[in-house]
């Protein structure tokens, strides 16, 4: 999983460059002391190296988080219905879920429910591919009202039924492209 190799990324960075750290989590580091400028910018290089950067934009960090959130609801086992999408990324972020919409379309150029729906949409593909299951079991996996709902939102993000794809998907000359 990428989140995982990210945080080992940036362990290795720290620890490599000697910067002490209380925590990481995926998109936050807390340090015990401030870095100093050849720290900045070493820590900068070394995070270069695995394509990863330092985020300092506050709107920019809460995207990430956002983001984070999303992937984590959509990345568990059995995707759970919280109380509701919005409450539940307001509850877990802190912020008004207006505030939230507003800051993501701002940086994004999109809203949030729509990376949700893309999101929700390339784990289908994945359980389809990787765990070879049924619309139907894709369906209940990542809590979709029901397979129509499901193969509705697929078609309209991928211009394929899931059918289709897994179809297109077996062929040796198919070249999977996240949407």
């Amino acid at each position: 999983m990428v989140c995982v190799r990210c945080k080992m990324a940036v362990r290795t960075v720290l620890e490599n460059l000697h910067i002490p750290f209380t925590r990481i989590e995926l998109g936050v580091v807390e340090l015990p002391d401030e870095l100093t400028a050849v720290q900045f910018g070493e820590l900068k290089a070394g995070l270069a190296y695995y394509e990863l950067e330092i985020m300092d934009n506050k709107r920019n960090i809460l995207v990430e988080r956002i983001k984070n959130v999303i992937g984590e609801m959509i990345g568990s086992e059995n995707m759970e219905a919280p109380l509701k999408f919005t409450v539940h990324l307001s509850k877990t972020l802190g912020y008004d879920y207006t505030y939230l919409s507003n800051v993501f379309s701002a940086v994004e150029g999109s809203t949030i429910e729509k990376f949700y729906i893309i999101s929700r949409i390339e784990k289908a593909k994945e359980l389809m591919v990787y765990e070879n299951l049924s619309i139907k079991e894709v369906s209940y996996r990542l809590n979709y009202s029901s397979v129509s709902h499901l193969c509705l939102q697929f078609k309209k993000v991928t211009g394929k039924t899931p059918t289709e794809f897994r179809k297109l998907n077996q062929s040796p000359e198919y070249i999977w492209e996240k949407m």
